[in-house]
C-alpha cells in the first residue's frame, strides 16, 4: 500500500533484518552508470542471462546494416528526434535481466538514475522531476522490482548506488507571476530576482494549478492522489519551497542556491554557515525519505545530484545522518558521491567540509583524459590532476584513490556547452575508445563507465538527448537506429575491456597503487616526459602503479596508424639491471602476452618496448 505520510513508514520494522555489507574499499570497484529509461526493457533477443544462457525476445541484435534505420525519411528523422525527448521504455526488470552482461564485463557496482515517481504530465524520463519521493515511477516498475534488482545484483557481486535528489522537486506547482522572462522549450517561468513569487496552486495530474497551495485536506479530489500536488504530505507545506523563480545566471550567488532548475522547484533545506546550520523541515523529511529507501531496498550508496546548488551545511547535515543510519545497519562504508562541478580545489573543499565520500564531475579530468588519448594534449596535464599539490594538501594515493569518481562520457557532458558528443562521435574516438576506457580504469580514482561506451555509442547533437541513446533500441536507438539492441558481448571493446577489468581485479597496484607518469627515450640516453610535437602526440605514453614493493607498468600508443618504440623508465629502487618484466595484456597483439623485456641500466632503469598502433598494454 502506498504511503502518503512519512509517519506511516515503520522504519524500525524495516531494519529488523540482515543487510548487505559495504565493500572493503570503494577504489576496488568499477562503476557503471545507466539512465534507466534508456538501458533495457527486457525484451531483447539473443542476449545472455545471468548464467550465460541465450534468451529469446522480440528485439534483434544491432548489425552494421541497421545504422540509420531510424532516420531513412524526413518523417522518420523527426519522429526519432522527438522520441529522444520522451519516455522510451527502460525498466527495473530490464536492468535485472542484464546484470549478467554487466558482471561478465567486470562491473562491480551499478549507479542507477533516479527511480522515484515523476510528475505525470511531463516527459521527465531522466528521473529528476520527482512528484512522490516514496514511490517508484510506474514507467520503471514497482518497489518489488527495485528490491529484486538489488537482490540479484548482490547475489552476483554487484553493489547498487541510487541517484537521489535533495535540491528540488518536479514541476509540482505554478507561479502567479506578473511577467515571465525564462523559457525552456514551450514553457516560460519567472526568473530569480531575489524575491519570492506568488503561487497559483499545486498542479493536478494534467498540469493545471487547481489544487490549493497548502497541505491537501481531501486527497480524494480528482487529480490530487496519486498524480497531483507532491507526496508524501510533509512536502505540501508552502515553506518547503524557495519560490524564487528559475536560475538565469548559474554562477551568481545566492541565485544558484535559491533558484529553480527551470521548471523543477527548489526546496528550502535550511540556513546558516556550515558550522552553524539550521535545518528546515524539507531537509529533515528528505533524510527520512532516503533512510527509508536504504532500508527498503538494501542500497549500498547514493549519488547526490547538484551538490553545487545546495548549502554546504545542508549537505553535511544529510551526510552525517545518512552515514549514521547506514552504519546502524552494518553498512560501514555506505558511499555518498556528490556531483561537485568545478576544479580540484573546490571539490576537495566540499568533500572536507561536508563529509560526503567522493566527488563526481571534477571538470578537468574528463576533458584532459579525452584529449590525451586522442593526442591533443600533453599527458602531464591529465596526470597532474592526481599529483600531490597545494590544491589538496594530500598524498595522491591517500585521497584521489577513493575520493574521486572518474569518467569521460556521461548523461550531461556539462563541460561541452550546448553541443553534446560522446567520445566516439569522431573517427579518432571510435578507434581509441578502448584506450580511453583502459586509461580510466587503470589510473587513480574510482572508475565509472557510462552505458553504451563499451559498445562504441557515437551520439552527438544539439542537446542532452543525443548522448542518451537507448541500449535496447526502442524508438531512439544508438547510431540513429530503432528497434535494435546493443547487448553484444562479442564486440572488440566489450571483450578487451572485460579482460582488462579482470586483470584490475587481480592486481592490487592497479586499484590502490601510487601513480607515476614515466619518462621515455628514443635513443636510450635522452629521457623526458612524452609531449606533443607539432600540436599532436603520436608516441607511447607509459605510467606506473606502485603498491608496496610491486610495480605494474601500463602504456598506450596514441598513434592509431603506426607502431612506436621507446625506452620506458621504471622504478629505480624496485628493479635491478637484468630483471625481466612480462607482458600480461596486449590489446592489439595477443602473441606478445607472456613475452618479456629486460630492465637495463641507462640514465635510469628502463625497458625497451615496441607498441603496435593504438596499443594498450600492461607489464609486470
Amino acid at each position: 500500500m502506498a504511503s502518503k505520510l512519512l509517519e506511516q513508514i515503520k522504519l524500525a520494522e524495516l531494519t529488523k533484518r540482515k543487510f548487505h555489507q559495504s565493500p572493503a574499499a570503494w577504489e576496488d570497484q568499477t562503476l557503471y552508470f545507466m539512465m534507466l529509461d534508456r538501458f533495457s526493457d527486457g525484451k531483447e533477443d539473443g542476449y545472455r542471462d545471468i548464467h550465460g544462457n541465450p534468451v529469446s525476445g522480440k528485439t534483434p541484435l544491432y548489425q552494421n546494416e541497421d545504422n540509420g534505420n531510424g532516420v531513412k525519411t524526413e518523417a522518420d528523422t523527426r519522429l526519432w528526434r522527438e522520441t529522444g525527448q520522451k519516455w522510451v521504455g527502460g525498466t527495473l526488470k530490464g536492468l535485472t535481466s542484464k546484470l549478467g552482461y554487466l558482471k561478465r564485463l567486470g562491473i562491480t557496482a551499478v549507479w542507477v538514475s533516479p527511480v522515484f515517481k515523476q510528475v505525470s504530465f511531463k516527459e521527465t524520463y531522466h528521473g529528476y522531476g520527482v512528484q512522490n519521493f516514496l514511490e517508484v515511477d510506474p514507467h520503471f516498475g514497482t518497489k518489488d522490482d527495485l528490491k529484486q534488482m538489488v537482490r540479484v545484483a548482490h547475489e552476483n557481486g554487484i553493489y547498487v548506488i541510487l541517484d537521489i535528489i535533495l535540491n528540488h522537486s518536479g514541476d509540482v506547482f505554478r507561479y502567479r507571476p506578473k511577467f515571465c522572462c525564462c523559457r525552456k522549450g514551450e514553457n516560460s517561468f519567472p526568473c530569480w530576482n531575489g524575491t519570492q513569487f506568488e503561487v497559483q496552486g499545486f498542479n493536478n495530474a494534467y498540469g493545471e494549478p487547481v489544487i490549493e497551495f497548502k497541505p491537501v485536506t481531501s486527497d480524494k479530489e480528482a487529480g490530487v492522489w496519486p498524480n497531483g500536488a507532491i507526496w508524501p504530505k510533509e512536502f505540501q507545506q508552502p515553506e518547503i519551497f524557495s519560490r524564487k523563480g528559475a536560475i538565469k545566471n548559474w554562477e551568481h550567488y545566492p541565485e544558484y542556491l535559491e533558484g529553480d532548475f527551470f521548471e523543477l522547484k527548489d526546496l528550502m533545506l535550511g540556513t546558516g554557515d556550515v558550522d552553524h546550520y539550521q535545518d528546515y523541515p524539507a531537509l529533515r523529511a528528505l533524510i527520512d525519505v532516503y533512510k527509508y529507501w536504504i532500508a527498503e531496498a538494501d542500497l549500498d550508496g547514493f549519488r547526490i545530484d547538484t551538490v553545487k546548488h545546495m548549502d554546504p551545511g545542508a549537505v553535511r547535515y544529510f551526510a552525517g545522518a545518512i552515514h549514521e543510519f547506514a552504519q546502524s545497519l552494518g553498512k560501514e562504508k555506505f558511499y555518498l558521491i556528490g556531483e561537485v562541478v568545478g576544479e580540484r580545489r573546490h571539490a576537495f573543499h566540499i568533500l572536507e567540509i561536508t563529509g560526503i565520500d567522493a566527488a563526481l564531475g571534477i571538470a578537468d579530468i574528463p576533458d584532459k583524459l579525452e584529449q590525451m588519448v586522442k593526442g591533443y594534449q600533453n599527458p602531464i596535464e591529465y596526470f597532474n590532476n592526481f599529483r600531490n599539490s597545494l590544491l589538496v594538501d594530500k598524498e595522491s594515493h591517500t585521497w584521489f584513490n577513493n575520493k574521486v569518481v572518474t569518467m569521460f562520457n556521461d548523461h550531461d557532458n556539462i563541460r561541452q556547452g550546448d553541443y553534446k558528443s560522446r567520445f566516439c562521435a569522431d573517427e579518432e574516438g571510435a578507434r581509441q575508445v578502448l584506450n580511453a576506457l583502459a586509461l580510466n580504469v587503470t589510473t587513480l580514482g574510482i572508475p565509472c563507465i557510462y552505458y553504451g561506451t563499451e559498445q562504441g555509442f557515437d551520439g552527438h547533437g544539439s542537446d542532452d538527448r543525443y548522448i542518451r541513446e537507448a541500449m535496447f533500441g526502442g524508438g531512439f536507438g544508438a547510431f540513429c537506429s530503432k528497434e535494435r539492441h546493443f547487448f553484444n558481448e562479442d564486440t572488440f571493446v566489450y571483450r578487451e575491456l572485460a579482460e582488462i577489468l579482470q586483470i584490475r581485479k587481480e592486481k592490487i597496484p592497479l586499484r590502490r597503487g601510487r601513480q607515476y607518469l614515466r619518462p621515455i627515450s628514443g635513443d636510450g640516453v635522452n629521457f623526458g616526459l612524452p609531449e606533443m610535437v607539432g600540436g599532436r602526440i603520436h608516441s607511447i605514453i607509459p605510467w606506473s602503479r606502485v603498491f608496496s614493493n610491486k610495480e605494474i607498468l601500463v602504456l598506450i600508443n596514441t598513434d592509431y596508424q603506426n607502431s612506436k618504440t621507446a625506452w620506458v623508465t621504471v622504478d629505480n629502487s624496485l628493479h635491478r639491471a637484468g630483471d625481466r618484466m612480462r607482458c600480461i595484456y596486449s590489446s592489439q597483439d595477443k602473441s606478445r602476452i607472456g613475452q618479456e623485456v629486460t630492465v637495463e641500466e641507462r640514465n635510469e632503469k628502463s625497458v625497451k618496448i615496441t607498441a603496435p598502433a593504438c596499443e594498450f598494454a600492461i607489464y609486470e
